[in-house]
């Protein structure tokens, strides 16, 4: 393999971190305790094109620019076992690229729909202005950021354990299941069954259009956030939604500690069933059927429905409100 020596220097400080190439990437454990600076050369792989089996496995400190893994030898696992690495521009039409990597950048590259499971088991990831277009790109990792990524990849995100996504529009079935610490803000993301079961989340200036979104998620701040599709969160704890627009027959049923704050609900019918409820809402709501306990203040409601023989519902609308 022809490597070409680049003069780019790095330097590790007492934060554990490397400092380059226009990014951060994290490194895990420090190589010492104390100020002292290690200054570490990488090694530059540029213009290449790779399909062989295990390419660049078990490679450190390099960085890959132009490259393309891609040919008839359909070789898979390119950076398997991988420490270091930072990628640039390049192209990925081949399997499980990036497993039980730490401390990887990913920039300006595309991950086509060939390109399956591209990262598992992985820490400390960062990527941007990457197309992600293969099933179940991301599994597994932790302490990940993505931002200005265009994402089309069905099992996004299982089991992830903190991510940040910045920037980013998202097509998904199962997105983002039992992961937690999720940090989204201005995400656009359509799919099914999104947020299925996750914890300690925060999303803001989001746009969601999926249905079956966040059951049994617990711990979840939403804020000024679109929330469209049916059946929104059903069996969930302590999740807030605070100045959003919730689309959708049929939301919020079955939740604990359930709070809106300034929130439109529209075309929500049978709301908040068998739900503990604190709301404050902006707007008329089609109606609500059966919620548990609570108070949910409206301007205006179609409909209340106590339909089951015994309920211990504690519902309270202003006087200026409309039945």
């Amino acid at each position: 393999m022809n490597y070409e020596r680049f003069g780019l220097l790095l330097f590790l400080d007492r934060e554990n971190e490397i400092e380059g190439i226009g990014a951060v990437i994290p490194i895990g454990k420090a190589i010492n305790n104390n100020s002292r600076k290690e200054y570490i050369t990488m090694t530059t792989i540029q213009n290449k094109t790779f399909d062989e089996e295990r390419a660049l496995y078990a490679v450190q400190d390099v960085l890959v620019k132009n490259c393309s893994f891609d040919g008839p030898a359909d070789g898979e696992s390119a950076f398997k076992e991988s420490r270091n690495v930072a990628v640039d521009n390049c192209f990925f039409n081949l399997r499980y690229p990036f497993w039980h990597d730490t401390g990887l950048t990913i920039e300006n590259s595309e991950m086509t729909e060939l390109c399956r499971a591209a990262l598992w088991y992985s820490e400390n990831v960062e990527i941007k202005n990457t197309k992600l277009h293969g099933i179940k790109a991301l599994r597994e990792c932790s302490n990940i950021k993505v931002c200005g990524c265009d994402i089309v990849s069905p099992e996004f995100g299982w089991s992830v354990r903190g991510i940040e996504m910045k920037d980013c529009t998202a097509e998904s079935e199962y997105f983002m299941l039992r992961s937690d610490h999720l940090i989204f803000c201005d995400v656009h993301m359509q799919g099914k069954y999104s947020f299925q079961y996750i914890t300690d989340s925060v999303f803001e200036n989001c746009v969601f259009d999926t249905k079956d979104a966040f059951w049994h998620a617990k711990n979840i701040t939403v804020r000024g956030s679109v929330v469209k599709g049916e059946y929104l969160a059903w069996y969930s704890e302590n999740i807030t939604f605070e100045n959003c627009k919730i689309i959708g027959t049929q939301p919020l049923c079955y939740c604990k500690n359930l709070k809106l704050i300034n929130c439109e609900m529209v075309d929500t019918d049978l709301s908040f069933e068998r739900s503990d409820v604190e709301a404050t809402l902006t707007a008329p709501i089609i109606s609500i059927k059966n919620p548990l306990s609570g108070h949910i203040y409206v301007p205006e409601v179609g409909e209340i429905i106590i339909d089951i023989a015994v309920s211990y519902t504690h519902l309270t609308l202003p006087t200026n409100s409309r039945v």
